[in-house]
C-alpha cells in the first residue's frame, strides 16, 4: 500500500497555484491525524534496519542506506511529544526532500493523500498544545488535521547558525538601497527567524507576516501610511495556509499600487515546476531553501543601488 500511495503524485502538481495543497496524512499514536505536503515526499517505506551512533541527535533514531545514500531517520513521534517509535517494527518511514537535503521521518502508519483548501487552513490555537511543531490546522471529514512544521524539526536537529559571508555583508552595507525594508512571509516560525536574521546581517529592516493574507494586509497598511517608506522586496514562502505564495504574488501583480513590488519566492520545494510557476504568477525570482549566501546574493541582485 505504501509504495502505491505515491505512484501518481504528479497529478497533484495541478493544485499548486490555486491555493490548494495535497497532503500525505499519517498517524503517530492514537487517532490524531497529521499531514505533510506531498510535494516534499519522495517515498513511503516500511521501517528498514537502522544503524545508530551515540553522537546522533536525540530525535535521530538511526540511519540507513537509501538508494546509495546514507540518510538520517528522525523519530517524528518523539519530536511531536509522543512515545518514540524507534523500536516499533511495524512503523513506516516517509522519505522527504527539504531544502536540498534528504531525510526520513519515522511514523506509526501512513494513511492517504488528501486535498486541502488553503483558505480553510489556519494557525493552530495555543490551547491545542502543539507549540511551534504544527504550523496549520484544518478539518478533514470532521476530524482535526494538523500540518507538521517539518522545517522547525529539521532546524532543531541541525542548529548551525545562519550566517551571511563577510563579503556579501560588506556589499549589502555599502550599497545605497532605499527603502531598506523587506517583508518576509512564511508560516514557519523557524523560517521567519532564519530569514529575518539573514536580512538583519545585511542591514535591512524586516517586517514579518505569517501567511499570504497577513502579508498582503501589511503591504496595504504600509502603502496607506503616507509617512511610511515602503517595501523594497517581498520574500515569500510558497506553501502557506489561507493564501499561498503564488496567490500572494498574483494579488500583488493585480494591485495598481503594489504591482511594481519585487517578489522573491523562497521554498523548500525545489524543482523545475516551481521555476515555471514563478514565471506564470509574475514573481521576480525563485530560490530554494535554505543556503544563506544564495538567498543573500539573490536579494542584492534584485535590489540595485538607488541613485
Amino acid at each position: 500500500m505504501a509504495s502505491a500511495l505515491l505512484t501518481n503524485v504528479e497529478q497533484f502538481t495541478q493544485l499548486a497555484g490555486h491555493n490548494r495543497l495535497a497532503m500525505l496524512t499519517f498517524r503517530l499514536s492514537g487517532p490524531q491525524v497529521f499531514g505533510i505536503n506531498v510535494f516534499k515526499v519522495r517515498e513511503v517505506l516500511r521501517r528498514p534496519p537502522m544503524e545508530h551512533m551515540p553522537s546522533m541527535h536525540r530525535l535521530v533514531c538511526g540511519s540507513f542506506d537509501y538508494r546509495g545514500q546514507t540518510i538520517p531517520v528522525i523519530d517524528m513521534a518523539l519530536a511531536m511529544g509522543y512515545e518514540p517509535l524507534a523500536e516499533v517494527e511495524t512503523a513506516h518511514i516517509i522519505v522527504t526532500e527539504f531544502s536540498r537535503s534528504t531525510q526520513a521521518f519515522l511514523v506509526s502508519d501512513v494513511d492517504r493523500i488528501v486535498h486541502v483548501e488553503g483558505a480553510n487552513m489556519s494557525a493552530p490555537s495555543s490551547g491545542l498544545g502543539y507549540g511551534t511543531r504544527v504550523n496549520a490546522v484544518t478539518r478533514l471529514e470532521g476530524k482535526l488535521l494538523a500540518v507538521v512544521d517539518v522545517e522547525q524539526i529539521l532546524a532543531e536537529v541541525d542548529n548551525r547558525p545562519i550566517e551571511v559571508s563577510p563579503k556579501l555583508q560588506h556589499q549589502a552595507e555599502a550599497r545605497p538601497i532605499s527603502p531598506r525594508r523587506v517583508l518576509v512571509v512564511d508560516d514557519s516560525v523557524v523560517a521567519r527567524k532564519q530569514i529575518e536574521g539573514l536580512l538583519k546581517q545585511m542591514q535591512f529592516e524586516v517586517v514579518l507576516a505569517n501567511d499570504g493574507a497577513d502579508g498582503l494586509n501589511k503591504l496595504h497598511q504600509m502603502i496607506d501610511d503616507d509617512s511610511d517608506e515602503g517595501v523594497a522586496l517581498v520574500i515569500s514562502d510558497i506553501e502557506m495556509p489561507r493564501m499561498d505564495g503564488y496567490a500572494l504574488t498574483r494579488a500583488i501583480r493585480e494591485d495598481a499600487k503594489l504591482k511594481g513590488t519585487k517578489v522573491l519566492l523562497h521554498s523548500s520545494l525545489s524543482g523545475v515546476f516551481n521555476e515555471s510557476m514563478v514565471a506564470n504568477v509574475g514573481a521576480n525570482r525563485f530560490v530554494a531553501k535554505f543556503q544563506p549566501d544564495i538567498l543573500a546574493a539573490a536579494v542584492l541582485e534584485l535590489l540595485p543601488p538607488t541613485s
